[in-house]
Formats: structure tokens, C-alpha cells, sequence
């Protein structure tokens, strides 16, 4: 059920009677994918759910919502804009709502804060010293994020969020890793004991992404169409795909494609503009954010999907959502050659040193010459998506967590619970 639909705040879950409260600054819920299947994960499990998380622009907008049998509790928040007095504006901002409609949730047996930015530990503080266990869900590496998105160094603002990183590190209970490259940095710069660690990863919604035939009139008469999905940011390499395109054209005289950039972000404008600097709107298309539907005909038709995410301290150890997108819906990759781009694809893409646009577009080139190959690299892709790669296995991981985090028991499935040992003391 969606809309201005009013709850008893105070019900308790079915079976279990736990209940837990979901915190989100940086997107609304369900929009993101990542914290709506933890959610319904728990709900399954027999718990209560709450989420805290600001409104959307264009959906998600109801300031309050129960959809699915979570509760849903949004307030509104203006994007930073104009460098860190801007963010300290949203921050607060957050902040401040984030109490608020906390205090009107009620006591939790859980807060589950999910960041960036390293800000919640102290609404989950609060929550704390009211008897909640404190579940951390690192979505991002808050320090490479900074170095890598704002190319400042290890300035005095660097230093702050390592301060705060180790905060929310110290405050919680246990940790939620979405690889195994951010469980290192948990138990090595976080001083997390290895029990205390859980690699949940994000995986895409198998339902979400379904195929259907292709449809030829999306490639604008050419042959051939790539497709980039995701957010348009800094650190996110669309305008590396971009240059990889124009030496595409020029260096290895392709023009038998059409590209589609599906997304959008805070660089979008930015990178219609490059694209039109390098003479490729006639073959460029930036659609911004579109329906699932839509989005699925563009996958479903491109022959190679572009992860142009650049090396930089953030990108080499983070798991990018797209490419698991990509991989389920059969698609043949080109990525940079990044650590954790590796573990996630394998073999359903091919990879260019890093940042070498030249040699990412030659193998944009040799992809094209090959449908074989694409439709191997595919099927690989999918294999492993629903097998290692599957969202079945981060459920488990998740509700061992919880777990973890109350100590003896938990609900496993709905109405039922186990027993668990103790969790160790600190």
C-alpha cells in the first residue's frame, strides 16, 4: 500500500516482536535498491521495519508511506550546493529530521544507520542509550569518496571525516561490509574484530531485470549501441567513456554504434556538454533517470554495456551496482581493470589498464567484432549473478548480523527464531 497512509507506530513485528529502524540520508526509500531489500529481508524475518530517509524529488515523495509492510518515514532535504558550508546546511538539515521522527518511532530493539555521510552514529547514539543495538551499513568509503570526488587531499576536511569515520566505527555494534575489500578497512583502520564484520553485498533485483526482445529502432540506425546505467557524478567516469568514444570515432574510425548514457547526478549537465565539445551529440543520447521499463529495452538491445569508473582510491575497492545490473541482464562488459571490478564480473568483462581510454575503446572495437564472445561474457554474467553473486546469500549474511547484534536470538524467518552464541564482549 502507498500513500499518506497513517500507522500504529507502536505494533510490534509479526512472530518476533523486534523492531528495527532503517537510516538514510543520501537516497529515498525504496528508490534505493540496496536499503529496500534489506528491508523486506527483515520483514520476511518477522520484524518490524521503519526507514528514516529524506523525500524524492519526482517519487518517493509522501512524507509518510507504508508500502509492503514497511514503515516509511520521509522529510525534506535540499541537495549541498556550494561547497562545505553546503553540506553542512544538508547535514544538519538530516540531522535534526532524523531526530525528529525518531523520537515519533518509538524505542527500537536496532538502529541500522546506512551511510555516507558518518554522521548518524549520533541519532544511533541516542537510540543507544535507550537500549538499541547499533548495526553500521557502510555503503562508502567516506575518506576515498572525499579524495576521490573533491581532489583536495588529505586537507583538514580529509582529517575530519576520517574522525568521523572512526566514530561510527567505535559506536557500533557490528558492521555491515558490502565487499570484502571494506571489511578489511573495517577490522584494519576500524579496529573491528573479524566476528564482528559482515560482508553483505548489494546485489540487483533479479525481478527488476528481466529481458525482453531488442529493439533495433534504439540504436538511431547504426548497428550497434552501448549503454552506460548509473549515477553521473565526479568520481564516476562518464567522462572518460566519453573520450573513449570520440577515440572510438577517430583513432579506430567506428561510427557503427549509438551510445546511451540512462542516469543522472550532479556532473550530468557537465557531460552533455563534453559531449557536445567532442562532436558526438549526433551519436550520444543522455536520457536522465527513466522507468524500469524503459531501462530494460535499452539493456536489452545494447551489445556492450560501458564501467568507465576510473582507479582512484574509492573506485578500485568499491562494488559498482551497474555492473552487477549489466551482468544480469546478459550483457558483455567493458570496465577499467579496478580490484573489486574484477571480483564482481570475472569474466563477464574485459578490462583496460587503468584509465586508458585508448585501449578501453579498442576494446569496445574488438567486443563489436565479436557476438560470441558478448553472448559467452553474458551468460557468464548471469550465472554468476544468480548463483555467488545472488541476493540469497547476502540475506543470510544480514540476518546473521542481526544476530550478532542481539546477541542470542533473532528471527530467521517469519515467526520463526534461533538460538545464536553470545555475542562476544568488547
Amino acid at each position: 500500500m502507498l500513500g499518506n497512509t497513517s500507522f500504529d507506530d507502536t505494533a510490534g513485528g509479526d512472530g518476533s516482536n523486534r523492531r528495527a529502524l532503517i537510516l538514510v540520508e543520501n537516497l529515498s526509500v525504496p528508490f534505493d535498491r540496496r536499503v529496500w531489500q534489506e528491508c523486506t529481508t527483515l520483514r520476511d524475518a518477522g520484524w518490524t521495519v521503519h526507514v528514516i530517509c529524506p523525500q524524492g524529488e519526482k517519487r518517493d515523495t509522501e512524507p509518510e508511506a507504508e508500502i509492503d509492510g514497511v514503515r516509511i518515514h520521509r522529510y525534506p532535504l535540499r541537495a549541498a550546493t556550494g561547497g562545505p558550508a553546503g553540506y553542512l546546511r544538508e547535514y544538519g538539515s538530516a540531522l535534526w529530521h532524523t531526530v525528529r521522527l525518531a523520537r515519533k518511532v518509538g524505542p527500537v530493539d536496532v538502529v541500522h544507520a546506512c551511510n555516507p555521510p558518518d554522521l548518524l552514529f549520533l541519532p544511533a547514539l541516542w537510540l543507544k542509550r535507550r537500549g538499541a543495538r547499533f548495526v553500521f551499513d557502510q555503503h562508502d568509503l567516506v575518506p576515498e569518496l572525499y579524495l576521490s570526488r573533491f581532489d583536495r587531499g588529505e586537507d583538514l576536511l580529509y582529517r575530519a571525516v576520517c574522525a568521523l569515520e572512526r566514530r561510527t566505527y567505535r559506536a557500533a555494534d557490528i558492521v555491515l561490509a558490502t565487499n570484502e575489500s571494506y571489511r578489511d578497512v573495517a577490522m584494519r583502520r576500524g579496529g573491528r574484530r573479524p566476528e564482528e564484520v559482515f560482508v553483505v553485498r548489494s546485489a540487483p533485483a533479479i525481478e527488476r531485470f528481466q529481458p525482453v526482445p531488442p529493439e533495433p529502432e534504439l540504436k538511431r540506425g547504426k548497428p550497434h549501441l552501448l549503454c552506460y546505467l548509473g549515477v553521473m557524478g565526479p568520481q564516476d567516469g562518464v567522462d572518460y567513456a566519453l573520450r573513449a568514444l570520440a577515440k572510438l570515432r577517430d583513432e579506430f574510425g567506428r561510427t557503427d554504434w549509438h551510445a546511451v548514457f540512462v542516469g543522472a547526478g550532479d556532473a550530468f549537465d557537465a557531460m552533455v556538454e563534453l559531449s557536445r565539445q567532442l562532436g558526438l551529440s549526433e551519436q550520444v543520447q543522455f536520457t536522465g533517470r527513466i522507468p524500469d521499463a524503459d531501462l530494460v529495452r535499452y539493456l536489452s538491445t545494447a551489445d556492450v554495456c560501458l564501467s568507465p569508473d576510473p582507479r582512484n582510491p574509492l573506485n578500485d575497492v568499491s562494488t559498482m551496482n551497474k555492473v552487477l545490473e549489466y551482468m544480469a541482464m546478459g550483457r558483455a562488459i567493458v570496465s577499467f581493470d579496478l580490484k573489486e571490478a574484477r571480483v564482481s564480473a570475472g569474466d563477464a568483462a574485459v578490462y583496460a589498464p587503468a584509465n586508458d581510454e585508448a585501449e578501453f575503446a579498442k576494446l569496445i572495437t574488438l567486443l563489436l567484432d565479436d557476438p560470441e564472445k558478448r553472448a559467452e561474457m553474458g551468460e557468464i554474467g548471469q550465472e554468476r549473478v544468480s548463483g555467488p553473486l545472488s541476493w540469497r546469500n547476502s540475506q543470510a549474511s544480514l540476518l546473521a548480523a542481526y544476530a550478532a547484534a542481539c546477541g542470542d536470538r533473532t528471527p530467521v524467518a517469519a515467526g520463526k527464531a534461533v538460538r545464536t552464541r553470545k555475542r562476544p564482549g568488547r
